[in-house]
């Protein structure tokens, strides 16, 4: 080795030192109070709306009125602490776990589709959950946290790579074709509609050129008119979309009992506990279709500041992402922003007739323990990297 290489080395490992050192530092500072005030009172309200909307068909199932929101506490108190947990974590440490991560979840979601596989669980002609006993999860919850870590990691080390399709599209679409794969055949539609919209985001964020994203939406495009028009896939699903009512005793009931719902809360809703559509009228009252007696109970004012919460939540990720200290953690906030904002907009426009049914429950609020911790695990993820933005640029 030569002197100039041993000099050269020595330079690398003192601005790598540096590096660390500055990093240590920032990842003292203060978490972002509006981020987390707004997680908190998500979190909170989505509790009372599981109380709420539950009481009743966990009494009818369980003869335990508190059951599901019982349940949905203690994850909601476990997800907080994780939550909190990961906000103290240098964010830059998570790059480790982006392959691992990745490499599992493959693997759980191949073992959902195994025939015969005996901790695989069926539910309404999808088996989406592995599980044994009450301890249950959706390996798609964990798909979605690993495409973002993945992504965020591999991509922020390519920058201007991402204009080859070589290396800039092609090895990310191969990785979200496999998942979409292996999810379309649980079948999870709408999960699989999420993680590709925030793969394509991120992917768009990390500097690949709008042709391509044109390109692809043409490609889905051509593929859903494929999947209805010709194979005819989902088409009593686009059917009951634009009328339910032409079968409101069958697969139009859902749909029939959730505008009854939305339109029965008027403008100052019901009031609190005092739906009617929750008593063994709805389908999914708790889950998927939570935000129709949100509706009912709190009408259009309560909905609307609701929703006005989670606009103030996306929009902070993203102000939190446009601050990050680094292209890692710009595109870590920007994807689990992304996925909070394609969920919660997918939902409502599900709940309320805007898009087809497809299955997908409303972030913080949709009962469902793992989810839910995931959820709040996601948000310690932006804290973590609101930690080290500088104060100055803080407001």
């Amino acid at each position: 080795m030569t002197r100039e290489q041993a000099l050269e080395r020595q330079r690398h490992r003192e601005e790598l030192a540096q590096r660390e050192a500055e990093s240590r530092e920032l990842a003292k500072g203060p978490i972002d109070l509006p981020f987390l005030i707004l997680v908190m009172l998500l979190t909170g309200i989505g509790l009372v709306m599981v109380l709420s909307a539950s009481f009743p068909s966990a009494y009818y199932e369980s003869g335990n009125p508190t059951y599901y929101f019982a349940r949905q506490g203690v994850f909601a108190i476990m997800g907080i602490a994780v939550m909190f947990f990961i906000a103290k974590i240098n964010y830059q440490r998570f790059r480790g776990l982006a392959k691992p991560l990745l490499g599992l979840t493959i693997i759980l979601l191949m073992l959902v589709i195994v025939p015969g596989n005996p901790i695989a669980i069926t539910r309404n002609d999808a088996t989406r959950w592995l599980g044994v006993g009450a301890l249950q999860f959706q390996p798609s919850e964990v798909a979605k946290a690993a495409v973002v870590l993945y992504f965020a990691d591999s991509i922020s080390k390519k920058k201007d790579k991402m204009h080859s399709f070589r290396l800039g599209i092609l090895p990310y679409a191969v990785i979200l074709g496999i998942i979409a794969i292996l999810m379309l055949l649980e079948p999870h539609l709408s999960g699989t509609v999420l993680i590709l919209g925030t793969g394509a985001v991120m992917m768009l964020v990390g500097g690949i050129n709008w042709a391509w994203v044109l390109a692809a939406l043409g490609i889905g495009g051509i593929g859903g008119y494929a999947l209805i028009g010709i194979i005819g896939y989902g088409s009593s699903r686009i059917a009951m979309w634009k009328d339910p009512w032409i079968d409101p005793q069958g697969k139009g009931y859902q749909m029939v009992q959730s505008l009854l719902a939305i339109g029965s809360g008027g403008l100052l809703g019901t009031g609190l506990g005092k739906s009617r559509q929750k008593f063994l009228y709805l389908p999914e009252e708790h889950n998927d279709f939570i935000f129709a007696i949100v509706c009912e109970e709190l009408g259009l004012i309560g909905a609307a500041v609701i929703m006005l919460l989670f606009a103030a939540l996306i929009l902070r990720g993203y102000w939190i992402a446009l601050h990050a200290r680094d292209r890692f953690g710009s595109l870590l906030a920007v994807g689990v922003t992304t996925l909070i904002a394609l969920q919660t907009f997918l939902n409502i426009g599900v709940v309320t007739g805007l898009l087809p049914a497809t299955g997908i429950s409303l972030p913080f609020f949709s009962y469902g323990g793992t989810a839910l911790s995931i959820q709040l695990a996601e948000m310690g993820v932006v804290l973590s990297v609101s930690r080290q933005m500088k104060p100055t640029e803080k407001g």
